[in-house]
This record gives C-alpha cells, sequence and structure tokens, in this order.
C-alpha cells in the first residue's frame, strides 16, 4: 500500500476533515493495499477478489540464491509509512530505526561494527554515507552526522519538517529532503548551512520521497507535483525543471505524480519515474528530455547495462530498453503485491512485495528465477546491491544479505 499525505493552508479543524476524506478515498483507490483489510465493505465479492495480492505461482528456478547473515537494524515504524532503507559504502551496511539508533554492519559478515544511540531522537528515513559520514534525519527534522568508521558524533544540524528520505553525501556537501520539500545544503566538515532551496508541494502525494542524487556539480531532485529540478550544488541555484509525470485529472488523487524514487544518474543520462506510470530519459547537463514512456512508478529505478527495470502501482514489473524506452518486457505475475522499487544483482532484476518475499527476474525475459521469504514483514524500501552482494530491509527493521550461487 502507498500510504497517503495532504498539504494544506487549511485552519486545523477544516484540515482535519479534509484529510479524513482525502484518506477514505485514498484508501479505495490506492491498489495493493493489505493493511485496512476490513475497514470498509463493499458488499462486492468480485471486488474484493480483484483486489486482493495475486497468488504467488510455482514456478522451475532458474537461478539459486543463498542467504549469507541476517541482523537486527532496530524496531521499525510500519504505522507510519516510512521506507527505511540501508546503505552500503566502503564495505559496510548501515541501518537507522525508528527506535532512536544507527546501526554498522560489515557487508560480508553481518558483524556489527558500531552502534548508534540517541534516546531523544527517532530516525524517519534510512541513512546516507559517502565521504566518511553517515548521515540520518529524524523525525523532528534534526540532522545527525556520524564518522562512518567510528560512529561518533560528528555534528547535528536542524531543518524544518521530519526528513524521510536519506540524506545525499558528496563533493564536500550533505544534501537533506525535508518532507515540506525543502533542500538544504550543508558543509560536510562542519555542519554548517551552505543554502536551502523550496519547491511547493501538491495538496495531496504519496507519504515519502527519496534521496537526491549528485552529478558534477549539480543536485537532481524528484519532486512530489511529478517533476524533476536539477540545482546548482555551489548556491542552490535552479538549471532547470522537467515535469516527467503530468498532474491530471479530476480528483486531487487522480492528480497525484510523484517522482519519490531516486533519479538514477548513468553516465550523462538522467532515468527518473513517477507515481503517473511515466518514465523519462534526460540529458543530465540540460534537461533535455530524450524519451518518454508510460510504464513507472513511485518506486527506485534499477539500472542495468542495456535496461532500465521500474515496478508500477498495480504491481507489474517493466523492463525499458535505456536508448529509446521502449517496453522490452513486463512481468505481470506480482500484481497487488505491494512492490518495492527495483534492484539489479548480476542478470537479474530483484524486487520485494509486501508479505515480505523478494523476486529475482532475469534481466533477458523478465521470467521468475528466484524467490525467497526474508520474513513476514512488508518489503518497502528498494534492495541495494554492492559486491554482488543485495541487502534488503524489511519494516520492522530485519536486515538480510543474498548472494547468487
Amino acid at each position: 500500500m502507498n500510504s497517503i499525505r495532504l498539504h494544506s493552508a487549511l485552519p486545523a479543524p477544516r484540515r482535519a476533515l479534509y484529510r479524513v476524506a482525502f484518506l477514505a478515498a485514498a484508501i479505495v483507490a490506492v491498489s495493493g493495499c493489505s493493511t485496512v483489510k476490513g475497514w470498509f465493505e463493499v458488499g462486492d465479492a468480485e471486488a474484493k477478489a480483484a483486489s486482493k495480492p495475486l497468488e504467488l505461482v510455482d514456478f522451475v528456478p532458474s537461478a539459486t540464491v543463498a542467504r549469507m547473515w541476517t541482523a537486527d537494524a532496530g524496531a521499525g515504524e510500519p504505522r507510519l509509512g516510512l521506507v527505511q532503507g540501508p546503505v552500503i559504502a566502503d564495505g559496510r551496511v548501515y541501518a537507522a530505526a525508528a527506535d532512536d539508533a544507527i546501526r554498522a554492519f560489515d557487508l560480508q559478515t553481518g558483524a556489527r561494527a558500531w552502534e548508534y544511540r540517541s534516546k531523544k531522537q527517532r530516525f524517519s528515513g534510512g541513512p546516507g554515507a559517502g565521504d566518511g559520514l553517515v548521515v540520518a534525519g529524524t523525525i523532528d527534522g534534526d540532522v545527525i552526522a556520524l564518522d562512518a568508521a567510528t560512529g561518533v558524533e560528528k555534528w547535528k544540524a536542524k531543518v524544518p519538517n521530519e526528513v524521510v528520505a536519506a540524506p545525499t553525501i558528496g563533493q564536500g556537501s550533505v544534501l537533506v529532503r525535508s518532507n515540506d520539500g525543502r533542500i538544504t545544503a550543508f558543509d560536510a566538515a562542519t555542519g554548517q548551512r551552505r543554502w536551502f532551496w523550496n519547491h511547493d508541494l501538491p495538496s495531496l502525494s504519496v507519504r515519502g520521497n527519496d534521496a537526491p542524487v549528485l552529478g558534477p556539480g549539480f543536485v537532481f531532485v524528484g519532486n512530489d507535483d511529478g517533476s524533476v529540478a536539477a540545482l546548482s550544488l555551489l548556491d542552490g541555484r535552479p538549471l532547470w525543471n522537467q515535469a516527467v509525470g503530468q498532474p491530471d485529472g479530476r480528483s486531487e488523487l487522480d492528480r497525484m505524480a510523484d517522482v519519490d524514487g531516486t533519479p538514477v544518474l548513468d553516465g550523462a543520462t538522467l532515468f527518473a519515474t513517477s507515481y503517473k506510470k511515466q518514465t523519462m530519459a534526460l540529458d543530465g547537463p540540460s534537461g533535455r528530455p530524450l524519451w518518454s514512456q508510460e510504464h513507472g512508478g513511485p518506486g527506485r529505478i534499477g539500472v542495468a547495462a542495456d535496461r532500465v527495470v521500474v515496478t508500477d502501482p498495480t504491481g507489474i514489473v517493466w523492463a525499458l530498453d535505456k536508448s529509446g524506452g521502449s517496453a522490452v518486457w513486463q512481468q505481470a505475475g506480482l500484481a497487488r503485491r505491494g512492490l518495492s522499487g527495483a534492484a539489479v544483482q548480476g542478470e537479474f532484476a530483484v524486487v520485494g512485495d509486501a508479505e515480505g518475499y523478494l523476486h529475482w527476474l532475469r534481466l533477458d525475459n523478465g521470467d521468475f528465477a528466484a524467490r525467497t521469504r526474508v520474513a513476514r514483514d512488508r518489503v518497502r524500501a528498494a534492495p541495494v546491491v554492492a559486491d554482488g552482494v543485495l541487502v534488503v530491509e524489511t519494516v520492522d527493521g530485519k536486515l538480510s544479505a543474498w548472494r547468487l550461487n
């Protein structure tokens, strides 16, 4: 299920009424939801059956996966709709938990390297890592930077809203996206604020957002109105803005077009996908569209050598040709299963689902290759891959690492 958030300047009582109305509509409209079963009875058996997650079918595996290790990242918070995923850097896995902790694990063994705790903080997004730092944000808008080697606190800063996206670190800066649409740049060494950039939010959007992505002198940001913006890393000056998903339709629900997955920069080409089921390739320096395809979704994009892989809100997985955007294949066998974004491991695309399964799909044709259940909790954040190892985190904070045999 994709959670919904309401943005409004209405007075508090009226805002509460609108929120109830929008949430009621959202619960009915958003597919793949397994957490509100029984809230509303529509009296239509066929409609109920059509909204259920598609049953998994058996297949003959063409790949073998092995679990390397499991670990506890700390208590998750599924009720807040958080997308807390791990990050891998320099041979370590870093994960944040809603219960006030950030932890570091060895990528190959899962052994815990260090733990940072702060009883006053509730981490609301996954951490970012790079340039010797691990940085995470909290529900209260605190930004905490730690030494990546030791977990020792380096500095703290503040942004005006909760941080549900992982910070981005590189080129001497830490970029933090807060839930009010603001990007704030901090000096990586001192935590001093360098600049901030605001982007207006639509009145209704998908709950959550993802990290900005850095290019040489650029910051690329996916926005809740369906656009992608490029900013100058030096001063936050807007350089270009391009619509990926068009926010059209009769209702606020129809107009949701969020670009919630981090755009992917591959060479000079930027790939972005939106909740409106649209994916676009852009020339990074200029923002010029290279191609657009009407398949996509709010999660992260998996990038392979010659194609990109996206999951749409209905649970269909698509592979699109990198050079022209044409659909190479689609896999509809995971419909309404609340899929995560995609990752690429070797010759396979990997997605998680709302029942705790991981699915490996062949990149050449989309066929199922392997499947395993990592936990009984939802996999909301896209898996991450480094050095051939895939790491996944469930909404309840369970980490596991997997390799292909």
